[in-house]
């Protein structure tokens, strides 16, 4: 007869005293338990990937490399993870997902009492499996995330300025708007002539590994735009830079700015490929930003230019961005630099559609055109405010979507307290005749 019994993968720091116990009770059988010890980080993430069925993971919090990401795989098997601490530990361990916590020097009873709430038995006989772990659900304030992109010499980096820009004319929400620049070949930096490369999204991103910043921490990461309104999140410092970007941290990094701000305007790249397309899952992490960007955004922007080439460009960007699960109606598409004359911007709207059509998207809303303004070159050189009256159009046209999304999920949210017609059978209300008199309204 098969017997259950907890399958724990442990790592301490060397002369862990809890490491020397578990494996002294396992090796007794005083408490059913099988101990698989690791030598490493990298052994850890071996082992969860090899498709064996752990049930918790035990490590020491003074493990260099414990953080969201390593948390993060081992719950996606199924493997709730607990951390042995000391009695000065400053961490927020549950805020990174873990399962449970347990105080250095914990007996045989105190570890049993966790397993059993947060991790299952393992049958002898059972084969491997691989559960997924629910991911809990988001609660509090979450400010608005618009993601703009388009393909290169498209101009979406300058648009992305005269987004936020735009966005932070409303004097309530000054400094409540944050640019933040997701890009690999990070350019925000040069336009707003920063003198500063830190902080930027490497330390953001670097503050969640092992935490969960406020907004005040994470409003401190970012730098102010004064004469613009608005507060920028400085990108890569080089390309190859995103190595470090662990794609569980980037996740709760983008979570912790929107709590931080009312809109984020996030300044991506056009390339979303993932192991799915690609087969590589280097791809995937290296396009992290740009993919979780347009998975998490409230509205998608993006960029092209008039001519077959642009529109070429612009069609393909925007069947990527609906290919990675955005609506249509939650697309924006503008063509910069476009011509002035209302028979020309006619023109590319039909052909913009019509293409749009032939592939099934018929929810992406029209084309807004911007036409080239000199200034806007000056305004960057000089680091003064673009033109107003070029980048309103953008700002209303965005507000306006963002205002229907809301209204749209509240109505979704509010769908089911709405009252639904009920057919009546023939009968079901009982029946009169001419000589008796009708009953009284209200009567039973």
């Amino acid at each position: 007869m098969a017997t259950d019994r907890f399958v724990l993968l442990g790592l301490a720091q060397v002369r862990s005293s809890w490491f020397r116990d578990m494996s002294r009770w396992a090796t007794t059988a005083v408490v059913p338990v099988e101990f698989v010890k690791a030598m490493s980080v990298e052994e850890l993430r071996a082992r969860l990937r090899s498709g064996r069925s752990f049930s918790a993971l035990i490590v020491d919090e003074g493990v260099v490399g414990l953080d969201r990401d390593l948390v993060e795989q081992a719950l996606e098997t199924g493997c709730a993870v607990i951390v042995v601490v000391g009695d000065r530990t400053r961490r927020s361990w549950h805020d990174l997902g873990v399962s449970a916590v347990l105080a250095a020097g914990f007996d045989r009873t105190e570890l049993l009492q966790v397993l059993g709430q947060v991790a299952r038995p393992i049958a002898r006989n059972v084969e491997p499996t691989s559960l997924d772990a629910a991911a809990p659900e988001p609660v509090g304030f979450r400010g608005q995330l618009v993601a703009v992109t388009g393909a290169g010499g498209t101009g979406k980096s300058t648009i992305s300025i005269a987004l936020a820009q735009g966005l932070a004319r409303d004097p309530r929400y000054s400094e409540l708007i944050c640019l933040a620049d997701l890009a690999l070949d990070a350019e925000q930096a040069m336009l707003h002539a920063a003198r500063d490369v830190v902080p930027g999204v490497a330390e953001l991103v670097e503050a969640h590994r092992s935490g969960s910043p406020g907004p005040h921490e994470v409003r401190d990461l970012t730098w102010e735009v004064g004469e613009r309104g608005y507060r920028l999140l400085l990108g890569l410092r080089r390309h190859r830079d995103w190595t470090a970007i662990r794609p569980r941290a980037f996740d709760a990094a983008l979570d912790g700015l929107r709590r931080g701000f009312r809109t984020v305007v996030a300044d991506i790249d056009d390339d979303l490929e993932g192991e799915a397309a690609s087969g590589s899952m280097d791809i995937e992490d290296r396009n992290a930003m740009a993919r979780s960007a347009v998975r998490n955004a409230d509205l998608v922007v993006v960029v092209g230019t008039p001519g077959v080439k642009g529109l070429h460009s612009l069609l393909r960007v925007i069947r990527e961005v609906i290919a990675a699960g955005v609506p249509g109606s939650q697309v924006l598409p503008v063509i910069n630099r476009a011509p002035r004359g209302p028979r020309a911007r006619a023109e590319i709207a039909a052909t913009l559609g019509e293409l749009l059509a032939l592939g099934g998207e018929t929810s992406v809303p029209s084309p807004l055109h911007l036409s080239e303004r000199h200034r806007v070159e000056d305004a960057l050189r000089d680091g003064h405010r673009l033109p107003d009256p070029w980048l309103a159009p953008l700002a209303s046209s965005v507000l306006s979507l963002l205002e229907r999304e809301s209204i749209d999920q509240a109505a979704g949210d509010h769908a089911s307290d709405e009252l639904v017609p009920v057919r009546i059978e023939p009968g079901t209300l009982g029946s009169w005749t001419e000589q008796d008199e009708p009953p009284a309204v209200g009567a039973p």
